[in-house]
């Protein structure tokens, strides 16, 4: 069996998810976990799963000390973390992508990431280079009225288990890579736990099933989230899944929601949220129901949908309902919609720089523009500050973008090509948020109120997804298709571009610790079998 884990978790804060920061000792280890049943090698921040919640208050300093002590040589054993979402200004060495920002850092050494969040609130997370579990982040804004107003918060964050199951239903983990492009995901977590779709055979009272799987147990438990009616709760929903969207509803109930990406909007109350991978939302919900069970549902869009033997699913459980599973039935009605977001605030007038970016497929690899995004030996951040400053100087070729400080950017998205090989395609632009001018499946422009976030989804063959952003952040930024990305850790399947912002200036911006120069002769000189994945 070829699987890959990313993590679905569903909890309270403090409670399910242990929270940690925002300056702590955060330990990559190597160890086994169930989370569907079956038993599989992970990757794990701080030997659980899912990981600690690391969380700070805006104007915090973090200082996050990563220990890589991965010993499993079948998986990659370096390692790197994405703080998805935090804009890392003056800071770009810590942003964390592999050969963009930073070389990797190897098993037995250490890094110490050390960043300012001045003006930043929200739920961003964290995104590691080979890490199953990704540790969550939120930022909190004590002038955030919404902080105030709501009594309780949850933590709901999607994981999706990936698995290619062969037909001799053997269980062998081998290197996330050899599942494909675009591998199809089998079992969806909520919060850590899920139910694998063959374990099932019959479902029971009392939360039971019966029915044997190859090497696990019969009964895989669902996440249970506790509520009391008459009580407000915010839900915090980040998916850091793989490679499917989701549709995410709670029987019964609407919910308003407050935030995407970070960036509070003004309330728009729904009852299902189409969510793609490393979106996160935050949504308001009033247990105003009776007292009872009801689902929690996040149905993907590709393999494995439905709920049938509780699959995709979680629970809501009113305090004082039996301990059963729910009988709710699905009767959403109305998804959000990305153009009703609305920020509060027009998008930048005019553009500087307008780029179309053609999205393709050579049959073995993904492009933009024709080029196919090949890692560099050489972070594109250390080449900047050996002086090559130039989009012809840097390396990948064909895939650095050279832009100037102070610029309007304005991004097209033609995705004709690939929209239909394991489409839609959510896109990520770090050190940013951005504008989304024109949504996926939208054919009007906006350019008074316009949605702002940080991953769109490109949408469909014929839409012309569009978004702008100020160039204000100096050093190199990559623009990474997330739906692979996140399914292997770097963008191996050539699906990224890379934006040289302000190239002049960026060794003034950001001035780096000795550590950071230390990372690529300690990476340069590690064997194969120091560097695994064989």
């Amino acid at each position: 069996m070829i699987h890959l884990l990313s993590c679905l978790l569903l909890g309270p804060i403090g409670g399910a998810l242990a929270a940690i920061g925002p300056v702590t000792d955060l330990h990559i280890v190597n160890a086994f976990i169930q989370p569907d049943g079956f038993n599989r090698s992970g990757v794990l921040a701080e030997g659980v799963f899912p990981g600690p919640l690391i969380t700070g208050n805006k104007g915090d300093n973090f200082q996050i000390n990563v220990l890589d002590e991965l010993t499993n040589g079948t998986m990659l054993l370096s390692t790197s973390i994405h703080w998805h979402g935090l804009f890392q200004k003056t800071t770009n060495w810590a942003d964390g992508p592999a050969f963009v920002n930073q070389c990797p850092i190897a098993a037995g050494d250490s890094f110490l990431y050390n960043f300012n969040v001045p003006d930043q609130a929200g739920t961003p997370s964290s995104l590691t280079g080979n890490l199953d579990k990704q540790p969550p982040n939120i930022a909190t804004d004590c002038a955030d009225p919404w902080w105030c107003m709501t009594l309780k918060t949850h933590m709901l964050i999607f994981t999706i288990l990936m698995m290619i199951q062969p037909s001799s239903h053997s269980l062998t983990d081998v290197p996330a890579p050899q599942a494909g492009l675009v591998p199809t995901s089998d079992a969806v977590l909520i919060n850590g736990l899920g139910e694998f779709p063959w374990l099932f055979i019959t479902r029971v009272k009392l939360n039971s099933r019966t029915g044997r799987s190859f090497n696990g147990p019969a009964d895989a438990p669902l996440t249970v989230i506790n509520v009391v009616q008459g009580t407000r709760y915010r839900f915090r929903l980040v998916s850091i899944s793989c490679d499917p969207n989701f549709l995410f509803s709670i029987d019964g109930h609407t919910f308003t929601v407050i935030e995407a990406d970070g960036v509070n909007h003004e309330p728009v109350v729904v009852d299902s949220i189409q969510i793609f991978a490393a979106q996160r939302y935050s949504f308001v919900l009033t247990a105003n129901q009776s007292v009872d069970n009801y689902w929690i549902r996040a149905n993907p869009n590709n393999a494995n949908n439905g709920f049938n033997g509780g699959i995709n699913s979680a629970i809501l459980r009113y305090s004082g309902a039996p301990i059963v599973d729910p009988v709710t039935i699905l009767t959403t009605v109305d998804t959000l919609q990305e153009t009703s977001l609305v920020p509060g605030n027009a998008t930048a007038n005019g553009v500087d720089v307008d780029l179309n970016l053609a999205l393709s497929f050579d049959g073995a690899r993904f492009e933009i523009n024709g080029v196919s995004f090949f890692p560099p030996t050489v972070p594109v951040l250390l080449q900047i500050l050996s002086g090559s400053t130039t989009a012809a100087e840097l390396l990948p070729s064909g895939s650095v973008y050279t832009l100037p400080l102070n610029s309007v950017i304005q991004l097209s998205f033609n995705t004709a090509a690939v929209a239909n090989i394991g489409g839609p395609h959510p896109f990520h632009l770090h050190g940013h948020t951005f504008d989304v001018v024109r949504s996926a499946g939208s054919t009007n422009y906006n350019y008074v109120n316009p949605p702002r976030r940080d991953v769109v989804s490109t949408g469909a063959a014929t839409d012309n997804v569009t978004i702008r952003f100020t160039t204000d952040n100096a050093g190199p930024c990559e623009v990474p298709s997330l739906s692979h990305r996140l399914a292997f850790g770097s963008p191996t399947s050539g699906f990224a571009i890379v934006f040289a912002e302000d190239a002049p200036d960026v060794a003034t911006a950001n001035p780096v610790p000795d550590a950071w120069n230390q990372l690529c002769p300690i990476y340069d000189a590690l064997t194969p079998g120091q560097l695994g994945g064989n």
